[in-house]
């Protein structure tokens, strides 16, 4: 038996990176997974799990998380194709990466849209299912630099700290419907966003490192999965640094 064995989930941001990484693992333990991203990769996806399961575990529904209608129909057609939605994984997200005085107002508009926004439209219209069925577990991917700051990212860092005091409201007010909610904070992980970093850059920033390499998306997966799962049931309002803090 699989630590999701029958649970239906919902991982946005699901074509590439942590998002694939986690869409991937949550089939293989047996639960159902619903890929929403803007990216039609998601598409790639959904069909590379249902191969490799052998089943229909996975479907793809086009989804921008910033926009309320593209959450609505998500929710409508998990529960159109699964009948319940017992995990929601928040990872859908964009970077930025400029001084404040170089960030123009729409800049900072599009990046709170995906990143903290998004989260909001999907929680609000998840909350209530889980609610009906008696509980389930909400991850929120947010980052170090949510936590402690970083250079030259104050639009994604505010977006992403935004994320964790979202993740400690919400685990004080859905406590009595047993909905945990909990975050992880990966510091360098081997995503497409890592790379806007010149190679040279990166590897500078690398010597600072506690590992002195980038962290794998599987490895933040693994997180995700255990906050998921029954593993935690006694785990609420927590943020998990993965990768260290200094």
């Amino acid at each position: 038996m699989g630590r999701l064995q029958g649970k239906i989930s919902i991982v946005t941001g699901a074509a590439r990176g942590i998002g694939r990484a986690t869409a991937m693992l949550f089939a293989r333990e047996g639960g159902g997974v619903v890929i929403a991203d803007v990216l039609e990769e998601g598409r790639e996806v959904a069909d590379e799990i249902n191969r490799m399961m052998g089943s229909e575990v996975a479907v793809y529904v086009r989804t921008d998380v910033s926009r309320e209608e593209d959450v609505k129909n998500m929710v409508d057609e998990t529960l159109k194709r699964f009948g319940r939605i017992d995990v929601l994984v928040n990872n859908a997200g964009i970077g930025h990466f400029k001084d404040i005085t170089e960030t123009s107002s729409a800049e900072w508009d599009r990046v709170i849209s995906v990143n903290l926004k998004g989260a909001f439209l999907c929680c609000k219209y998840v909350i209530p299912h889980m609610i009906r069925a008696g509980g389930g577990s909400i991850v929120n991917v947010s980052s170090i630099v949510g936590v402690r700051g970083g250079e030259r990212c104050p639009t994604y860092a505010a977006s992403k700290a935004g994320l964790i005091g979202l993740t400690k409201a919400l685990a004080i007010d859905l406590m009595k419907y047993n909905i945990r909610v909990n975050a992880v904070a990966p510091r360098a992980i081997e995503t497409p966003m890592m790379y806007e970093y010149k190679g040279d850059e990166l590897k500078e920033r690398l010597k600072r490192y506690l590992f002195g390499r980038l962290g794998k998306p599987e490895e933040v997966a693994n997180t995700i999965l255990f906050l998921a799962s029954d593993e935690a049931t006694y785990i609420t309002g927590e943020v998990i640094v993965v990768g260290g803090y200094l």
